[in-house]
């Protein structure tokens, strides 16, 4: 008989996830650096421990005026494979509704490669740009780049909190010294340009896709050199081609033939949304605006 219970389901649900998972280094770390994931983590249970689970965290989400919402955010749902098609998770997910309505959040958000498991939930798209990198041009005179690590955190958090875009995450201190380390690793590469010294932009890009996952401007004039200096490093890395991993706004398209020399627009279909204390239609707008974007690092 399955049980349905609330809390922490330690390494047995470690183990689960691993399993479902494997190639998510990620999950595991995330969840332990949460407090209160007892409250909010929802297990099936058979006789042999853990079958299923539907995870929920509270994140402060920028709306349409840059204002900060409570978000319920949605992670890690899994069930192990003898386990499914039992509606298990459609169980499970009623429960977190539930909670996250009690917690007064104003709508959920959650990232998935199987929308179809998620009912009440509607899917947005997330829009990108794809192309070949363009030509080597040196840096501008007033400019100079530097690479750095997640602990020149500081300097990036001030440049990232200017930008006040719908459906990014109003990152803490904790943020940016616990959460970000584990999705930008060695794998990635930060570069911080400034003007005449002055902090102007940065951009973190994967260079195992050619991937820019996030990027913040000062000013729109910033992006351009910010955008020459991703150039220079993916030639030094004999990178080819690459995404943009946000919206073609009017100053990142602006800036766009520094960073590409042909490219095309596209769109995943991974975010989904559900509306609990504030409407549909507002949420929609939030996740539907030309400038709404959720950055790498503040995955759940």
């Amino acid at each position: 008989m399955t049980e349905f219970r609330t809390g922490d389901g330690g390494p047995a649900l470690h183990a689960l996830w691993r399993t479902v998972f494997p190639d998510a280094a990620h999950v595991v770390p995330l969840y332990t650096q949460d407090p209160g994931r007892a409250d909010r983590t929802f297990l099936a249970y058979d006789g042999d421990g853990p079958v299923a689970v539907v995870y929920w965290l509270p994140r402060q989400v920028r709306g349409l005026d840059g204002e900060a919402h409570l978000v319920g955010c949605v992670s890690s749902v899994a069930t192990v494979p003898r386990a499914r098609g039992q509606g298990l998770v459609r169980q499970l997910l009623a429960m977190a509704v539930e909670s996250m309505t009690a917690h007064e959040c104003a709508w959920s958000l959650l990232f998935t490669g199987t929308p179809r498991v998620y009912s009440g939930w509607t899917v947005f798209d997330r829009p990108y740009v794809r192309g070949v990198f363009a030509d080597v041009v040196p840096p501008r005179p007033g400019w100079s780049v530097t690479s750095v690590g997640v602990d020149a955190w500081p300097v990036l958090a001030e440049l990232h909190a200017r930008a006040h875009r719908p459906l990014s995450t109003v990152r803490t201190r904790a943020d940016w010294t616990a959460r970000v380390p584990v999705w930008y690793g060695r794998k990635h590469q930060i570069v911080l340009v400034r003007e005449h010294g002055t902090p102007a932009a940065y951009a973190v890009t994967d260079w195992r896709t050619g991937d820019v996952v996030e990027f913040a401007v000062a000013t729109a004039a910033a992006a351009r050199p910010l955008f020459e200096a991703v150039t220079r490093s993916a030639r030094e890395r004999e990178v080819t081609a690459g995404r943009l991993l946000a919206p073609p706004d009017p100053p990142v398209t602006a800036a766009l033939p520094a960073l590409f020399t042909t490219w095309s627009t596209g769109v995943a279909r991974t975010g989904m949304v559900r509306g609990l204390h504030t409407g549909f239609e507002r949420v929609m707008a939030v996740v539907e605006d030309p400038t709404a974007v959720h950055w790498t690092a503040d995955y759940f």
